[in-house]
């Protein structure tokens, strides 16, 4: 399983945004599904992502609404 993933999400809907990017890093703790808890450096963006590379994002607030991201693409750890 990788230790990195770049996840790809949406633009804002209605609109023809751009795409956003956010890399995740591995954090040692297991999801509500009993895979791995991915965050990025801010500790907001929080996913569980399965051997599969589906994709469950995890709130980290209380009125958080996390979307899903199209695509989760591995990458190499970052001392690679």
């Amino acid at each position: 399983m990788a230790r990195r993933f770049a996840l790809t999400f949406p633009g804002e809907p209605g609109g023809h945004a751009k795409q956003d990017v956010v890399v995740v890093e591995a954090t040692g703790a297991t999801g509500p599904g009993g895979h791995p808890v991915y965050a990025d450096a801010s500790g907001i963006v929080r996913a569980e992502i399965s051997d599969r590379g589906e994709v469950r994002m995890l709130a980290t607030g209380g009125h958080q609404t996390p979307r899903t991201p199209m695509h989760a693409e591995p990458l190499p750890s970052s001392g690679d």
